[in-house]
Protein backbone atom coordinates (compact mmCIF):
# COMPACT_ATOMS: atom_id res chain seq x y z
CA UNK A 1 0.00 0.00 0.00
CA UNK A 2 2.52 2.08 0.97
CA UNK A 3 4.65 1.46 -2.24
CA UNK A 4 1.37 2.36 -4.07
CA UNK A 5 0.58 5.67 -2.38
CA UNK A 6 4.85 6.54 -3.18
CA UNK A 7 4.22 5.38 -7.28
CA UNK A 8 1.31 7.66 -6.95
CA UNK A 9 2.93 10.59 -5.50
CA UNK A 10 5.84 10.29 -7.97
CA UNK A 11 3.19 10.59 -10.73
CA UNK A 12 1.91 13.43 -9.57
CA UNK A 13 5.18 15.43 -9.36
CA UNK A 14 6.38 14.41 -12.68
CA UNK A 15 3.01 14.84 -14.46
CA UNK A 16 2.49 11.18 -15.63
CA UNK A 17 -0.15 8.40 -15.95
CA UNK A 18 0.49 5.76 -13.43
CA UNK A 19 1.12 3.39 -15.66
CA UNK A 20 4.19 4.91 -16.14
CA UNK A 21 5.41 4.46 -12.45
CA UNK A 22 6.31 1.30 -11.53
CA UNK A 23 8.14 -0.47 -8.04
CA UNK A 24 8.48 2.55 -6.87
CA UNK A 25 10.30 4.42 -10.06
CA UNK A 26 9.49 6.47 -12.82
CA UNK A 27 9.73 5.76 -16.50
CA UNK A 28 9.71 9.16 -18.30
CA UNK A 29 10.52 8.04 -22.28
CA UNK A 30 14.02 5.99 -21.49
CA UNK A 31 14.66 3.12 -19.10
CA UNK A 32 16.39 5.51 -16.87
CA UNK A 33 14.86 5.82 -13.47
CA UNK A 34 15.21 8.39 -10.16
CA UNK A 35 14.34 7.55 -6.72
CA UNK A 36 13.23 9.03 -3.54
CA UNK A 37 16.69 10.15 -2.39
CA UNK A 38 17.27 12.19 -5.91
CA UNK A 39 13.59 13.91 -5.52
CA UNK A 40 14.99 14.84 -1.93
CA UNK A 41 17.77 16.10 -3.66
CA UNK A 42 16.14 18.30 -6.35
CA UNK A 43 14.11 19.72 -3.84
CA UNK A 44 17.07 21.07 -1.49
CA UNK A 45 18.74 21.91 -4.93
CA UNK A 46 16.14 24.25 -5.63
CA UNK A 47 14.82 25.56 -2.47
CA UNK A 48 18.73 26.64 -2.05
CA UNK A 49 18.30 29.22 -4.82
CA UNK A 50 15.68 32.07 -3.46
CA UNK A 51 15.16 33.23 -7.17
CA UNK A 52 11.73 35.18 -7.86
CA UNK A 53 11.66 35.72 -11.48
CA UNK A 54 8.12 37.93 -10.75
CA UNK A 55 10.55 40.52 -8.78
CA UNK A 56 13.24 40.36 -11.53
CA UNK A 57 10.55 41.22 -14.16
CA UNK A 58 8.60 43.87 -11.86
CA UNK A 59 12.04 45.65 -10.98
CA UNK A 60 13.08 45.92 -14.79
CA UNK A 61 9.86 47.41 -15.80
CA UNK A 62 9.98 50.10 -12.43
CA UNK A 63 13.68 51.09 -13.81
CA UNK A 64 12.21 51.80 -17.16
CA UNK A 65 9.07 53.90 -16.11
CA UNK A 66 11.41 55.89 -14.01
CA UNK A 67 14.11 56.36 -16.83
CA UNK A 68 10.93 57.40 -19.13
CA UNK A 69 9.55 60.13 -16.95
CA UNK A 70 12.71 61.32 -15.60
CA UNK A 71 13.31 61.83 -19.61
CA UNK A 72 9.90 63.54 -20.34
CA UNK A 73 10.17 65.53 -16.92
CA UNK A 74 13.87 66.84 -17.52
CA UNK A 75 13.68 67.57 -21.59
CA UNK A 76 10.18 69.16 -20.50
CA UNK A 77 12.04 71.98 -17.90
CA UNK A 78 15.15 72.46 -19.95
CA UNK A 79 13.23 73.93 -22.41
CA UNK A 80 11.44 76.34 -20.22
CA UNK A 81 14.85 77.24 -18.92
CA UNK A 82 15.72 78.54 -22.32
CA UNK A 83 12.61 80.99 -22.25
CA UNK A 84 9.96 77.93 -23.30
CA UNK A 85 6.84 79.93 -24.55
CA UNK A 86 3.96 77.02 -23.34
CA UNK A 87 2.05 75.52 -20.41
CA UNK A 88 4.02 72.17 -18.96
CA UNK A 89 0.71 71.57 -17.52
CA UNK A 90 0.03 70.01 -21.50
CA UNK A 91 2.67 67.80 -20.87
CA UNK A 92 1.81 65.94 -17.90
CA UNK A 93 -1.29 64.91 -19.54
CA UNK A 94 0.72 62.63 -21.23
CA UNK A 95 2.16 60.87 -18.47
CA UNK A 96 -0.56 57.32 -19.47
CA UNK A 97 1.93 57.24 -22.59
CA UNK A 98 4.94 56.03 -20.36
CA UNK A 99 2.94 52.45 -20.46
CA UNK A 100 2.33 52.43 -23.91
CA UNK A 101 5.65 52.11 -23.83
CA UNK A 102 6.42 49.70 -21.62
CA UNK A 103 3.68 47.64 -23.49
CA UNK A 104 5.85 48.28 -26.83
CA UNK A 105 8.77 46.96 -25.34
CA UNK A 106 7.10 43.60 -23.67
CA UNK A 107 6.43 43.48 -27.66
CA UNK A 108 10.15 43.50 -28.53
CA UNK A 109 11.14 41.30 -26.05
CA UNK A 110 12.84 43.47 -23.52
CA UNK A 111 10.49 41.65 -20.39
CA UNK A 112 12.24 39.99 -18.66
CA UNK A 113 15.29 40.34 -21.44
CA UNK A 114 17.09 37.32 -20.25
CA UNK A 115 19.38 35.73 -22.16
CA UNK A 116 19.64 38.67 -25.00
CA UNK A 117 23.14 40.26 -25.63
CA UNK A 118 23.81 43.78 -24.73
CA UNK A 119 24.00 44.76 -28.68
CA UNK A 120 20.90 43.18 -29.39
CA UNK A 121 19.47 44.92 -26.44
CA UNK A 122 20.46 47.90 -27.17
CA UNK A 123 19.31 47.59 -30.76
CA UNK A 124 15.76 46.43 -29.65
CA UNK A 125 15.69 49.42 -27.41
CA UNK A 126 16.50 52.14 -29.74
CA UNK A 127 14.27 51.01 -32.72
CA UNK A 128 11.32 50.68 -30.00
CA UNK A 129 11.83 53.71 -28.72
CA UNK A 130 12.52 55.45 -31.78
CA UNK A 131 9.70 54.37 -33.22
CA UNK A 132 7.10 55.06 -30.19
CA UNK A 133 8.11 58.76 -30.44
CA UNK A 134 7.17 58.68 -34.20
CA UNK A 135 3.75 57.35 -33.15
CA UNK A 136 3.71 59.47 -30.97
CA UNK A 137 4.10 62.84 -33.52
CA UNK A 138 2.02 60.77 -36.10
CA UNK A 139 -0.75 61.05 -33.46
CA UNK A 140 0.20 64.78 -32.43
CA UNK A 141 0.07 66.41 -36.00
CA UNK A 142 -3.13 63.94 -36.58
CA UNK A 143 -4.96 65.54 -33.81
CA UNK A 144 -3.85 68.90 -34.69
CA UNK A 145 -1.99 69.87 -31.20
CA UNK A 146 1.49 70.50 -33.22
CA UNK A 147 1.48 74.36 -31.84
CA UNK A 148 0.59 73.21 -28.42
CA UNK A 149 3.88 71.17 -27.85
CA UNK A 150 7.72 72.29 -28.45
CA UNK A 151 9.36 70.45 -30.88
CA UNK A 152 12.92 70.88 -29.31
CA UNK A 153 11.19 69.60 -26.23
CA UNK A 154 10.28 66.41 -28.12
CA UNK A 155 13.31 65.74 -29.60
CA UNK A 156 15.10 66.18 -26.38
CA UNK A 157 13.06 63.71 -25.22
CA UNK A 158 13.68 61.06 -27.38
CA UNK A 159 17.32 61.48 -26.79
CA UNK A 160 17.28 61.44 -22.83
CA UNK A 161 15.08 58.53 -23.11
CA UNK A 162 17.42 56.01 -25.36
CA UNK A 163 20.61 57.55 -22.78
CA UNK A 164 18.34 57.07 -19.45
CA UNK A 165 16.39 53.58 -19.90
CA UNK A 166 19.97 52.10 -21.31
CA UNK A 167 22.12 53.04 -18.53
CA UNK A 168 19.20 52.63 -16.37
CA UNK A 169 18.99 49.07 -17.32
CA UNK A 170 22.41 48.23 -17.42
CA UNK A 171 22.94 50.32 -13.88
CA UNK A 172 20.47 48.08 -12.45
CA UNK A 173 22.14 44.69 -13.98
CA UNK A 174 25.33 46.00 -12.56
CA UNK A 175 24.01 46.52 -8.81
CA UNK A 176 21.26 43.59 -8.82
CA UNK A 177 22.53 40.79 -11.16
CA UNK A 178 24.79 38.95 -8.38
CA UNK A 179 21.81 39.07 -5.92
CA UNK A 180 20.13 35.85 -5.15
CA UNK A 181 16.94 36.79 -6.37
CA UNK A 182 17.91 38.24 -9.67
CA UNK A 183 17.02 36.42 -12.32
CA UNK A 184 15.66 33.45 -14.17
CA UNK A 185 16.68 29.49 -12.94
CA UNK A 186 17.78 27.03 -15.41
CA UNK A 187 18.70 23.31 -16.00
CA UNK A 188 21.51 21.70 -18.20
CA UNK A 189 21.10 19.63 -19.73
CA UNK A 190 24.09 17.41 -20.19
CA UNK A 191 27.34 17.48 -16.99
CA UNK A 192 30.02 16.75 -20.13
CA UNK A 193 32.66 19.57 -20.81
CA UNK A 194 29.98 22.03 -22.59
CA UNK A 195 28.01 21.61 -19.31
CA UNK A 196 30.44 22.29 -17.53
CA UNK A 197 31.75 25.48 -20.03
CA UNK A 198 27.42 26.62 -20.18
CA UNK A 199 27.84 26.73 -16.21
CA UNK A 200 31.22 28.69 -15.51
CA UNK A 201 29.42 31.04 -18.17
CA UNK A 202 26.52 31.62 -16.87
CA UNK A 203 28.19 32.33 -13.22
CA UNK A 204 30.66 34.69 -14.61
CA UNK A 205 28.02 36.66 -16.97
CA UNK A 206 25.03 37.05 -14.17
CA UNK A 207 23.56 39.61 -15.83
CA UNK A 208 22.62 37.44 -18.44
CA UNK A 209 19.48 36.56 -15.72
CA UNK A 210 19.99 32.59 -15.67
CA UNK A 211 20.57 31.10 -12.64
CA UNK A 212 21.67 27.38 -13.08
CA UNK A 213 20.07 25.41 -10.26
CA UNK A 214 20.46 21.88 -11.42
CA UNK A 215 22.05 19.72 -14.40
CA UNK A 216 20.72 16.43 -15.89
CA UNK A 217 22.83 13.51 -17.26
CA UNK A 218 22.59 10.07 -18.29
CA UNK A 219 26.03 9.30 -17.46
CA UNK A 220 26.03 7.98 -13.97
CA UNK A 221 29.88 8.40 -13.63
CA UNK A 222 29.13 12.55 -14.06
CA UNK A 223 26.79 12.72 -11.49
CA UNK A 224 28.73 14.87 -9.43
CA UNK A 225 28.30 18.85 -8.46
CA UNK A 226 29.91 21.14 -10.93
CA UNK A 227 31.14 24.84 -9.90
CA UNK A 228 28.55 24.23 -6.41
CA UNK A 229 25.70 23.16 -9.36
CA UNK A 230 24.48 19.80 -8.54
CA UNK A 231 23.82 17.16 -11.02
CA UNK A 232 20.79 15.77 -9.72
CA UNK A 233 19.90 12.71 -12.02
CA UNK A 234 19.30 11.27 -15.06
CA UNK A 235 17.57 13.56 -17.95
CA UNK A 236 14.45 11.70 -17.05
CA UNK A 237 13.55 13.91 -14.20
CA UNK A 238 13.57 16.82 -16.66
CA UNK A 239 9.21 16.81 -16.65
CA UNK A 240 9.53 16.82 -13.00
CA UNK A 241 12.33 19.66 -12.89
CA UNK A 242 9.36 22.02 -15.62
CA UNK A 243 6.30 20.91 -14.03
CA UNK A 244 6.68 20.51 -10.43
CA UNK A 245 9.39 23.24 -9.84
CA UNK A 246 8.74 25.69 -12.60
CA UNK A 247 12.07 25.98 -14.15
CA UNK A 248 10.90 27.91 -17.33
CA UNK A 249 14.68 27.34 -19.24
CA UNK A 250 16.55 24.42 -20.26
CA UNK A 251 20.09 24.49 -21.79
CA UNK A 252 20.81 21.50 -23.80
CA UNK A 253 24.65 21.09 -23.88
CA UNK A 254 25.43 17.68 -25.92
CA UNK A 255 26.58 18.96 -29.06
CA UNK A 256 29.43 15.39 -29.54
CA UNK A 257 26.31 13.57 -29.14
CA UNK A 258 25.02 11.91 -32.66
CA UNK A 259 21.85 13.76 -34.60
CA UNK A 260 19.81 10.63 -34.23
CA UNK A 261 19.99 10.98 -30.53
CA UNK A 262 20.07 14.36 -30.17
CA UNK A 263 16.49 14.90 -32.05
CA UNK A 264 14.64 12.89 -29.83
CA UNK A 265 15.70 14.71 -26.70
CA UNK A 266 15.15 18.16 -27.97
CA UNK A 267 11.89 16.74 -29.14
CA UNK A 268 10.79 15.36 -26.13
CA UNK A 269 12.16 17.96 -23.65
CA UNK A 270 11.42 21.17 -25.93
CA UNK A 271 7.93 20.81 -25.00
CA UNK A 272 8.04 20.78 -21.00
CA UNK A 273 10.18 24.02 -21.17
CA UNK A 274 8.81 26.86 -22.31
CA UNK A 275 12.48 28.27 -23.21
CA UNK A 276 14.58 25.43 -24.83
CA UNK A 277 18.29 26.32 -25.69
CA UNK A 278 20.76 24.45 -27.45
CA UNK A 279 24.65 24.67 -27.70
CA UNK A 280 25.69 23.72 -31.15
CA UNK A 281 29.16 22.11 -32.17
CA UNK A 282 30.55 25.58 -33.45
CA UNK A 283 33.36 26.02 -30.44
CA UNK A 284 35.32 28.88 -31.74
CA UNK A 285 32.55 31.31 -33.59
CA UNK A 286 31.66 34.42 -32.82
CA UNK A 287 28.21 34.69 -31.95
CA UNK A 288 27.36 38.76 -31.78
CA UNK A 289 26.18 38.43 -35.51
CA UNK A 290 25.25 35.62 -36.14
CA UNK A 291 21.20 34.94 -37.31
CA UNK A 292 18.99 31.93 -37.71
CA UNK A 293 17.50 31.70 -41.42
CA UNK A 294 15.33 28.53 -42.63
CA UNK A 295 16.43 27.21 -45.90
CA UNK A 296 13.21 25.04 -46.78
CA UNK A 297 12.83 24.07 -43.51
CA UNK A 298 16.51 23.55 -42.69
CA UNK A 299 17.89 25.72 -40.13
CA UNK A 300 20.96 27.60 -41.12
CA UNK A 301 23.48 30.22 -39.31
CA UNK A 302 23.95 33.16 -41.60
CA UNK A 303 27.13 35.17 -40.41
CA UNK A 304 26.96 38.68 -41.25
CA UNK A 305 29.72 41.33 -41.16
CA UNK A 306 27.87 44.07 -40.21
CA UNK A 307 30.89 46.98 -40.71
CA UNK A 308 31.44 45.76 -44.53
CA UNK A 309 27.78 46.84 -45.60
CA UNK A 310 27.63 50.49 -46.48
CA UNK A 311 24.05 51.30 -44.12
CA UNK A 312 25.52 49.51 -40.67
CA UNK A 313 29.14 51.52 -41.17
CA UNK A 314 27.26 54.56 -41.63
CA UNK A 315 24.92 54.06 -38.70
CA UNK A 316 27.78 53.20 -36.35
CA UNK A 317 29.52 56.18 -37.24
CA UNK A 318 26.81 58.75 -36.60
CA UNK A 319 26.16 56.72 -33.52
CA UNK A 320 29.67 57.37 -32.43
CA UNK A 321 29.72 60.99 -33.22
CA UNK A 322 26.38 61.23 -32.08
CA UNK A 323 26.81 59.55 -28.41
CA UNK A 324 30.74 61.91 -28.10
CA UNK A 325 28.59 65.36 -28.71
CA UNK A 326 26.17 63.81 -26.32
CA UNK A 327 28.80 62.49 -24.04
CA UNK A 328 30.99 65.45 -24.15
CA UNK A 329 28.17 68.01 -23.32
CA UNK A 330 27.12 66.27 -19.78
CA UNK A 331 30.88 66.25 -19.00
CA UNK A 332 31.68 70.28 -19.95
CA UNK A 333 30.83 71.15 -16.33
CA UNK A 334 33.44 68.47 -14.57
CA UNK A 335 36.31 69.52 -17.68
CA UNK A 336 36.14 72.80 -16.77
CA UNK A 337 36.20 72.01 -13.30
CA UNK A 338 39.19 69.82 -13.71
CA UNK A 339 41.07 72.40 -15.89
CA UNK A 340 40.45 74.85 -13.20
CA UNK A 341 42.14 73.00 -10.62
CA UNK A 342 44.78 72.18 -13.03
CA UNK A 343 45.57 75.79 -13.33
CA UNK A 344 45.59 76.21 -9.60
CA UNK A 345 47.69 73.58 -8.55
CA UNK A 346 50.40 74.39 -11.14
CA UNK A 347 50.93 77.44 -13.44
CA UNK A 348 50.88 76.18 -17.04
CA UNK A 349 48.66 74.23 -19.89
CA UNK A 350 45.74 72.09 -19.13
CA UNK A 351 46.47 69.76 -21.59
CA UNK A 352 49.08 67.31 -22.36
CA UNK A 353 49.69 66.18 -26.16
CA UNK A 354 51.47 62.70 -26.63
CA UNK A 355 51.89 61.27 -30.23
CA UNK A 356 50.90 57.50 -29.92
CA UNK A 357 50.69 54.78 -32.87
CA UNK A 358 47.07 53.41 -33.50
CA UNK A 359 45.72 50.88 -36.05
CA UNK A 360 47.69 50.28 -39.29
CA UNK A 361 50.46 51.62 -37.93
CA UNK A 362 49.02 55.20 -38.22
CA UNK A 363 50.19 58.02 -35.68
CA UNK A 364 47.42 60.37 -33.58
CA UNK A 365 47.61 62.68 -30.89
CA UNK A 366 46.41 61.90 -27.60
CA UNK A 367 45.06 64.91 -25.57
CA UNK A 368 45.14 64.53 -21.70
CA UNK A 369 44.72 66.25 -18.51
CA UNK A 370 48.51 67.50 -17.35
CA UNK A 371 48.87 65.81 -14.71
CA UNK A 372 52.73 66.97 -13.91
CA UNK A 373 54.88 70.05 -13.48
CA UNK A 374 56.04 71.90 -16.27
CA UNK A 375 59.69 71.25 -15.32
CA UNK A 376 59.18 67.66 -14.98
CA UNK A 377 62.88 66.71 -15.71
CA UNK A 378 64.17 69.30 -13.78
CA UNK A 379 62.41 68.30 -10.55
CA UNK A 380 63.45 64.36 -11.15
CA UNK A 381 66.97 65.32 -11.45
CA UNK A 382 66.69 67.33 -8.35
CA UNK A 383 65.27 64.70 -6.81
CA UNK A 384 67.87 62.07 -7.22
CA UNK A 385 70.79 64.11 -5.95
CA UNK A 386 68.28 64.37 -2.59
CA UNK A 387 67.94 60.79 -2.81
CA UNK A 388 70.48 58.61 -4.76
CA UNK A 389 68.94 55.66 -3.64
CA UNK A 390 65.52 55.70 -5.47
CA UNK A 391 67.73 55.98 -8.87
CA UNK A 392 68.05 52.06 -8.65
CA UNK A 393 64.38 52.00 -8.99
CA UNK A 394 64.09 54.51 -11.48
CA UNK A 395 66.25 52.60 -13.68
CA UNK A 396 64.48 49.20 -12.99
CA UNK A 397 60.86 50.46 -13.85
CA UNK A 398 60.63 53.63 -15.09
CA UNK A 399 58.46 54.77 -11.82
CA UNK A 400 58.78 55.92 -8.68
CA UNK A 401 56.82 55.63 -5.51
CA UNK A 402 56.56 58.87 -4.85
CA UNK A 403 56.86 60.56 -7.90
CA UNK A 404 58.15 64.23 -7.04
CA UNK A 405 56.66 65.81 -10.82
CA UNK A 406 53.32 64.75 -10.67
CA UNK A 407 51.25 67.34 -8.93
CA UNK A 408 48.29 66.73 -6.28
CA UNK A 409 45.51 67.04 -9.29
CA UNK A 410 47.78 64.87 -11.16
CA UNK A 411 47.67 62.58 -8.41
CA UNK A 412 44.11 62.38 -8.36
CA UNK A 413 43.26 61.87 -11.67
CA UNK A 414 45.67 58.95 -12.16
CA UNK A 415 44.35 57.43 -9.24
CA UNK A 416 40.68 57.60 -10.65
CA UNK A 417 41.96 57.28 -14.49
Amino acid sequence: MIESIYSRLLARLAGLRLSEVKNGTVTIYSPSNFKREQIDELHRAIASIPHRPKLTLAVLILIDIVCLSSAGFLSVCLRLSFNGQFSPSIYWRLWPIVGIFILAYGIAGLYPGIGVSPVEELRRLTLTTTLMYLLLGAAIFLFREVELYSRAAFLLAWLLSLLFVMVGRYGLRAVCARQAWWGYPVVVLGAGKTGEMVIRTLKRHPTLGLKPVALLDDDIQKHEAISDVPVIGRLSMAPVMAKKFKIPYAIVAMPGVAYHELLPIIERYGQLFPHLMIIPDLFGMASLWVAAKDLGGVLGLEVRQQLFLPGPRLLKSLLDKTLVALVGALCLPLICIISLLVIIDSPGPIFYRQMRIGRGGKKFKVVKFRSMVTNADQVLAQYFKRFPQMRADWDQDQKLRKDPRITRVGRFLRKTR
